[in-house]
């Protein structure tokens, strides 16, 4: 397993920007599918991102396909999340998961960081 750690939340005006980060331990982080996802308050946990072992594929979320990118650096065992034309409604915990084969049945969660945008 990896231990993943994010940082980068905080608080943005509505049409701002943020970039997380998800920094993984381990020497396997390659071989792991990556992604984020969010919960706001009073909802589910929400599936935003994923990116596949080597950045080829992406998918996202359709709340977010425009704004968000997801990229990752398999030499820095990070992956990121650059989130574009913030709205109120992406105010939310996010939260990095690693998966063998697929993030939406994740071997690894972060602690998550805060999200916070404002009107």
């Amino acid at each position: 397993q990896v231990q993943l750690v994010e940082s980068g939340g905080g608080l943005v005006q509505a049409g701002g920007s943020l970039r997380l980060s998800c920094a993984a331990s381990g020497r396997t982080f390659s071989t792991y599918v990556m992604g984020w996802f969010r919960q706001a308050p009073g909802k589910e946990r929400e599936f935003v991102v994923s990116i596949t072992q080597s950045g080829a594929r992406t998918s996202y979320g359709d709340s977010v396909k425009g704004r968000f990118t997801i990229s990752r650096d398999n030499a820095k065992n990070t992956v990121y999340l650059q989130m574009n034309s913030l709205k109120p409604d992406d105010t939310a915990v996010y939260y990095c998961a690693a998966g063998r084969y697929t993030v939406l049945d994740p071997e690894s969660w972060g602690q998550g960081t805060q999200v916070t945008v404002s009107s």
